[in-house]
């Protein structure tokens, strides 16, 4: 079942960053509509039912029911700023009034079904990889889906599944196939696992540390040679024995 998204805006008169501020600390959310037949307008919404919309992923992507001054509009939620530290308090949003009869392009999520049961992993030691989220289709508004299905029950090691593959909508076509284009969506392949290097402990002790110093006649007695030839350290001076008492 598709959702329903009703988004309830006021004209704003005030602009500017000083008016904005002023608006958010009322609870509301400067945001701005344009696009269609008609001009660009300056608007206002409510900040806790933006919230509660921005939870449900489909509210990115559907068709939204815009309603401004007792009528109500169809549009996409073109843009969307949060705050670059309080990701949850939103900035300003952009609005894009659509018509019913024109042809648009957006980007829809990409759900996974069937991982658990995919041969490649379940039988095979495989993992699945997405390698999309999303894909860009292109239709008539009212043919516009949720989110676009990627059954993988049936990948095994190796496979891959491109975006031609995928079950689409009647009326709905992906850009990339109208560009010519057909990437890969997801696939199953070999876990790699990068082996650590194996130490000899007995070669590491002969390394000294980079800070240690190498005593050479140590160095020669353990290679059975002598040590380097070289000055010769000075005689300790002899002790003097001690006074006679007289």
């Amino acid at each position: 079942m598709k959702h329903t998204f009703v988004v309830n805006a006021e004209v704003r008169n005030d602009q500017g960053k000083g008016a904005s501020r002023r608006l958010r600390r009322e609870g509301k959310v400067p945001a701005v509509l344009y696009g269609g037949n008609d001009g660009a307008k300056a608007l206002s919404v409510g900040a806790n039912d933006l919230k509660n919309h921005l939870k449900t992923e489909a509210f990115y992507s559907a068709i939204l029911k815009l309603k401004l001054d007792g009528v109500e509009q169809q549009v996409v939620l073109k843009d969307l700023q949060r705050h670059p530290l309080r990701t949850h308090d939103i900035l300003h949003l952009d609005f894009y009034r659509i018509l019913a009869d024109k042809l648009l392009r957006r980007n829809v999520p990409l759900h996974y079904v069937g991982s658990d049961v995919a041969p490649g992993v379940k039988t095979e030691g495989g993992m699945l990889e997405h390698l999309m989220n999303e894909i860009e289709v292109e239709c008539l508004p009212k043919d516009l889906p949720e989110f676009v299905e990627v059954n993988v029950s049936e990948m095994k090691l190796g496979d891959t599944v491109h975006i031609a593959q995928l079950a689409l909508p009647e009326g709905v076509k992906a850009v990339a196939s109208i560009r010519g284009e057909d990437p890969a969506v997801a696939s199953c392949h070999v876990i790699v696992v990068e082996e650590e290097p194996v130490v000899d402990p007995a070669a590491a002790t002969d390394v000294p540390a980079a800070n240690q110093k190498v005593d050479p006649k140590a160095a020669a007695a353990a290679k059975g040679g002598k040590a380097p030839a070289g000055k010769a350290a000075p005689a300790a001076p002899a002790a003097k024995a001690p006074a006679k008492k007289k």
